[in-house]
């Protein structure tokens, strides 16, 4: 389809920011750059994209395509090659003024670009390292930029893109091969896995070139936690190379040639790490696919976050979701509790589902839904219990785990003393005991501790299930009542 060329700049900008709304990036950066002089912008490692810095900032970016032409034909995609949607793209100087622009106006603090397969991965990638270094060079700027990496380009363009972001982001898209062949037929995973191989491999080699540890840093001050996803022999996997391995990596991907580096301040490669990103329920994938696709990412490419996109229908095939079903917004939700779970709480994939029980409990948060198909284990007598039984207590998250394992060094813990300490009570009594007694008189059995939970999220999960069809009420509007 041909693109567009004669539109102007506001008109392109609102093509290629309605399409880049499917790409998930609400996170905080990981990068920490201050102002410098003679340069514009800074970086916070606290919040990027709509999201809110510790001190109460909300941090937002640019997001934007460089092009939706595509040649590619992707049935869940809006941009494929076979939708007959308006096409265009930005030239890498249009996209750098309309930055600027943007933020001189304290619209945003920093930009993230991706862009739909223009010509080829390799002519893509050219155009979007293009826009950045002009970013970077000519403007100086100095603010956070989050890349998405193209499949099949060059390991030379992915190299300069590592240096010139503050994060780079290979999409999975789908978890499992029959999806991918099934509705992405240009694209397989060994593809995009190769990628995101390198830019690991590299991440690591460039952390220990600048003196700093090659490990991710995800511990959230959980010096207790033995038992994780991220054993010790996948924490010492990629970091474990030789002096002369290292050289050599750093000679073939890190240092770019010196026309490249003209203008461009030595930079650590991809400093905030890099994402992924997986549909949800276009496939007809179970929880428990995803769930030990996502672990197994994590593990062997040191992932910074795994993000989840519930799938909304947009194009009409028969191998998608009709237009007007309903997007899954609780299964993202518990995909996202699950991965926290994963993450900092010490849980496998295989603990928190199974192929006997593929689904996350639609009513029950995946913690509950753990320790109710658990409860041998319980009640767990907080005065006792280890760290890594503390955070599987539901209410219990790891900086009160912490509070707990450091309170209890000086005296006995009583329930008054969980609730000052951060824990939420409205869920942990069912399940624990201080100096051998529970809160109340309640009988441990499942039926009755569910009833009790459901219940009590149910406000909760209509939220969720409902977020788009109900609006906050205003004092000005009287929404036609009358």
């Amino acid at each position: 389809m041909k693109i567009d060329k004669e539109l102007n700049l506001q008109e392109k900008l609102h093509i290629l920011a309605d399409a880049a709304k499917f790409d998930v990036a609400c996170t905080s950066s990981g990068a920490k750059r201050n102002g410098k002089k003679g340069y514009l912008g800074n970086a916070c490692a606290d919040g990027i994209c709509h999201s809110f810095a510790a001190d109460g900032r909300c941090i937002s970016l640019l997001k934007v395509l460089q092009t939706n032409h595509c040649i590619y034909d992707c049935k869940y995609c809006l941009s494929r090659v076979s939708n007959d949607v308006p096409r265009t793209s930005f030239t890498p100087e249009e996209l750098c003024e309309l930055t600027m622009e943007f933020y001189k106006r304290n619209y945003i603090e920093g930009l993230f670009l991706s862009s739909a397969v223009d010509r080829s991965p390799a002519y893509t990638m050219e155009q979007m390292c293009r826009t950045v270094r002009i970013l970077r060079t000519k403007y100086r700027f100095r603010g956070y930029v989050h890349m998405k990496a193209v499949p099949g380009a060059p390991e030379e363009l992915l190299a300069e893109a590592g240096y010139l972001a503050d994060r780079m982001s290979i999409n999975l898209e789908l978890p499992t091969e029959e999806g991918m062949r099934k509705l992405a037929p240009n694209k397989n995973h060994r593809a995009i896995l190769k990628p995101m191989s390198m830019v690991a491999r590299t991440i690591a080699v460039s952390r220990l070139a600048l003196g700093k540890s090659g490990q991710m840093e995800r511990s959230m001050g959980n010096r207790y936690l033995e038992h994780s996803i991220f054993s010790e022999k996948e924490r010492g996997r990629i970091t474990r190379t030789t002096g002369e391995e290292n050289v050599e990596e750093l000679k073939r991907i890190l240092l770019l040639p010196s026309e490249q580096r003209k203008g461009l301040e030595m930079r650590s490669f991809a400093a905030a790490g890099q994402s992924t990103q997986m549909i949800i329920g276009a496939a007809g994938e179970t929880d428990y696919q995803l769930v030990k696709t996502t672990q197994y990412l994590y593990q062997k490419y040191d992932l910074k976050r795994v993000f989840y996109s519930a799938y909304i229908p947009l194009n009409e095939d028969s191998a998608l979701p009709q237009p007007g079903t309903e997007v899954p917004l609780l299964r993202e939700h518990r995909l996202y509790q699950a991965d926290w779970l994963m993450r900092y709480y010490g849980f496998q994939a295989e603990e928190l589902l199974s192929e006997q029980h593929p689904g996350f409990h639609e009513q029950l948060d995946p913690k509950c839904d753990w320790a109710l198909r658990h409860m041998e284990f319980f009640p767990v007598e907080v005065n006792r219990a280890p760290y890594d039984m503390l955070l599987r207590i539901p209410g219990i998250g790891p900086k009160s785990a912490l509070r707990i394992m450091q309170a209890r060094r000086s005296g006995t813990i009583e329930f008054e003393h969980l609730k000052r300490m951060g824990v939420v009570l409205k869920r942990a009594h069912f399940f624990i005991t201080c100096k051998g007694k529970m809160m109340y008189a309640i009988p441990l059995e499942e039926t009755y501790i569910m009833r009790q939970l459901t219940d009590m999220n149910r406000k909760d999960n209509w939220q969720i299930q409902h977020q788009q069809d109900y609006q906050q009420m205003s004092l000005f509007d009287d929404f036609h009542l009358a």
